[in-house]
């Protein structure tokens, strides 16, 4: 049974390939020739276009997920150098600025002065210092910090926040006019032509 023309008209109405089109073989689509008769096998659903395979997206979004947990990023999954995967300096800003951050909270916080602060800012900037935990175990291990616990560190530096975010009292936020008081340059002009009149006279 040749159902080739039957399915060139179908391709033409669904707007598909003629390989997506699918035919229940019968003596009522043999006979179909116009295409209004093909047309009423598609309302009975005797013609019917097959779906279009894509690309299952499952599996990409499981690793996606699994790379977020941090799995799946063993030195069998990557490609690319250490500098490739991650640019140096992006790598340096994310140590550097933690510590740097860390710092100015011990100082604001008194646990230590500003000769240590010093000392230990060009020590972050030599890349003596790790990380956090490394940092704070020197301060302790060479006794340059004064005994804060971590609370009284954070309240201390987010009382500070707070001061500079808040205006001073007895200060009043004035607005300011546009152009009050002030002559602009076609007035000016004006005024000008006005006196040259008046002289003329």
């Amino acid at each position: 049974m040749n159902l080739s023309t039957q399915k060139q008209i179908a391709s033409k109405i669904l707007k598909c390939g003629a390989s997506r089109v699918k035919v229940k073989a019968g003596k009522e689509v043999e006979e179909a020739l116009t295409r209004e008769d093909v047309r009423n096998l598609i309302r009975k659903g005797h013609i019917w276009k097959e779906q279009k395979k894509g690309t299952a997206k499952f599996n990409v979004k499981k690793r996606v997920k699994q790379k977020k947990r941090g799995r799946q990023k063993g030195h069998g999954s990557r490609k690319g150098t250490y500098g490739a995967r991650k640019h140096s300096k992006r790598i340096w800003i994310e140590t550097v600025r933690p510590l740097r951050r860390l710092l100015r909270e011990l100082k604001d916080s008194g646990a230590m002065d500003n000769q240590v602060y010093r000392k230990m800012y060009l020590m972050i900037k030599g890349g003596a210092i790790r990380n956090k935990k490394h940092l704070l175990y020197y301060l302790k291990d060479h006794e340059l910090m004064k005994a804060k616990s971590k609370k009284e560190i954070k309240a201390v530096t987010k009382a500070k926040k707070e001061k500079a975010r808040k205006p001073a009292k007895g200060k009043k936020t004035e607005e300011k006019k546009p152009n009050a008081g002030k002559k602009g340059k076609n007035e000016k002009a004006r005024s000008k032509k006005k006196k040259g009149k008046k002289g003329k006279k």
